[in-house]
């Protein structure tokens, strides 16, 4: 198999349906969710052969990661089921329609226990392209380790390197995300950042207030593809030395989660099929357009056949 390998964290996540304190919900909803794991979702629903690898708990919560994630068409054979340890869990609620909150119970948790070994060189090597973020190094120092394992076996077999920094400051502060996610973007070919996040990568004197800047100076770290994801504002991108402008796509937000993610995954399925930039940076958009539009993580990733719902008119019924 080749198609996308990624490895991280997935967590069973519960989810209050409606607006208050979560101590007043009386139902929560159970799923899954994990930055690497979205992404390799919404590669599947393009079509695209993906692989996730990462460590779950030998318990219900690991039956469910597993479960969901080979029911979205993603290989998970070279998971690894730890029964000294459980899966961890996150809960997400809304205290307001404008404010949400996720609470991460991971400490100690399986996904945190990642090792260099849990690392399938095979599969790595073969890949078309290997996915890594900046929340797995964060985790556990061995986690860390598995993390630049993967990357290096990947640039060996000269395996295209992605990285999303998607920087968790509960996880580790700037001082000590910095200098590892600096290293894990010297050694990427595809580097995605948010403009919130890209600063833990810029030397001192860059203007942060200034996106053409800060694209700019990450690209000057080394790698050939640079998206700064800008939200509502859509994304600027620098491809090969080329400039690109994403214009955002219109849509109802409902659940901002996830969007990130869905972009990073549009922008890579269209990279392991083997599309142009320009198809690279539409779909990505139109991915994070549809992440939005239901709650959930990557519940609303779309299909190819869906992408074209974007342009239909408003009221269109599909029969």
């Amino acid at each position: 198999m080749s198609g996308l390998v990624t490895l991280g964290e997935t967590m069973a996540a519960l989810s209050a349906p409606t607006v208050g304190p979560l101590r007043h919900q009386p139902h929560l909803h159970l799923h899954v969710g994990g930055a690497e794991s979205n992404v390799a979702i919404a590669v599947a629903r393009l079509g695209g052969a993906a692989a996730w690898v990462g460590r779950v708990g030998d318990d219900e919560l690991g039956d469910l990661v597993l479960t969901q994630l080979r029911g979205e068409g993603v290989d998970v054979r070279d998971a690894v089921r730890d029964p000294g340890a459980p899966t961890g869990l996150m809960i997400k609620s809304r205290r307001t329609s404008t404010v949400g909150r996720v609470a991460y119970y991971r400490r100690g948790s399986a996904g945190s226990r990642l090792t260099p070994a849990d690392v399938p060189v095979d599969r790595v090597r073969a890949a078309q392209v290997l996915h890594v973020t900046g929340i797995t190094p964060a985790l556990s120092p061995n986690a860390r380790a598995a993390t630049f394992a993967a990357v290096e076996e990947a640039r060996a077999a000269g395996v295209p390197v992605s990285l999303d920094v998607n920087h968790r400051a509960a996880l580790w502060g700037s001082d000590e995300a910095g200098p590892v996610l600096a290293e894990l973007a010297a050694r990427a070919d595809v580097l995605f950042a948010g403009e919130d996040e890209a600063a833990l990568l810029l030397p001192d004197g860059v203007d942060v207030g200034d996106p053409f800047a800060v694209l700019a100076a990450l690209a000057a770290l080394g790698p050939p593809e640079v998206v700064l994801k800008r939200g509502s504002r859509g994304a600027l991108a620098s491809l090969a030395g080329d400039l690109v402008e994403v214009p955002p796509r219109a849509v109802l937000a409902v659940d901002p989660v996830g969007a990130g993610d869905a972009f990073v995954g549009g922008y890579l399925a269209e990279l392991v099929a083997g599309a142009g930039a320009a198809s690279r940076l539409e779909t990505a958009a139109a991915c994070g357009a549809f992440a939005v539009t239901v709650p959930g993580d990557w519940e609303g990733l779309p299909t190819r056949r869906d992408l074209a719902l974007l342009a239909a008119p408003e009221g269109t019924v599909v029969r």
